[in-house]
């Protein structure tokens, strides 16, 4: 049963996807508020089906730990699932993520559109000042900002280190990072054509405050997160 949930699930992913690639072209030169919402309405048909034909529901615990207006989020990465939440959680997150993903074609223009902040990981001082810049126009705006502190989806019960683009931000925004932990590899392995039926829960912990120094944050944030993160997934 499985099986044909997931292949069902996975044709409707991937072709509502094709469709709305499609669709969403004239958006391109639309107001990003119109493309947003269309974005949006995209991540909706996907919500539907997870829940329809997948059996994959989702909770939220602690969204009072978020601030009002810009706020580094230091997210756990185990599945392409939360990927697919963000803008339905925050609404227009900056999202952080590396540089060669805005070079698919069409997928990187929408990225692009969406106001993402890219990390040239071969780049150097430049690089780097032009992803500040744009974190800071992103803050200015009161978005929020997302970043996966370890850098990749990481599958249940692996263990990585914590890069220090989180750091960086952390430091040059002075904002406070929100640790949002998540269980989503069970339900959505890495790489699995598998889903598996189940509630995903989101847990935002109590924000780090702005101030702290790099090694007492790194600290702070690697427990908090891992801490929580491991309780769900054993819960």
């Amino acid at each position: 049963m499985i099986f044909l949930r997931s292949l069902i699930f996975n044709l409707i992913l991937f072709g509502v996807t094709a469709l709305m690639c499609v669709v969403m072209l004239p958006t391109l030169i639309l107001p990003r508020r119109v493309f947003l919402m269309v974005v949006r309405a995209w991540l909706w048909m996907i919500l539907i089906a997870e829940r329809a034909v997948a059996g994959i529901r989702y909770k939220t615990v602690g969204r009072a730990h978020i601030p009002k207006g810009a706020c580094i989020i230091a997210a756990k990465h185990q599945s392409a699932w939360e990927t697919f939440k963000l803008h339905l959680l925050f609404g227009d997150p900056a999202i952080v993520l590396k540089k060669e993903l805005l070079n698919i074609p069409i997928w990187g223009w929408y990225l692009r559109k969406s106001g993402v902040i890219p990390v040239d990981r071969a780049g150097r001082g430049r690089a780097l000042n032009a992803m500040m810049s744009a974190a800071h126009k992103a803050a200015d705006a009161g978005r929020k900002l997302v970043i996966f502190p370890q850098g990749t989806r990481i599958k249940v019960g692996e263990i990585k280190p914590y890069k220090s683009g989180v750091a960086a931000l952390y430091k040059e925004l002075d904002l406070p990072v929100v640790p949002m932990a998540l269980n989503s590899g069970l339900f959505w392995p890495k790489r699995s054509f598998l889903k598996k039926p189940g509630t995903i829960t989101i847990e935002f912990l109590p924000p780090i405050p702005p101030g702290l120094a790099r090694a007492e944050l790194m600290e702070r944030l690697t427990s908090d997160l891992e801490g929580a993160t491991n309780r769900l997934i054993a819960s």
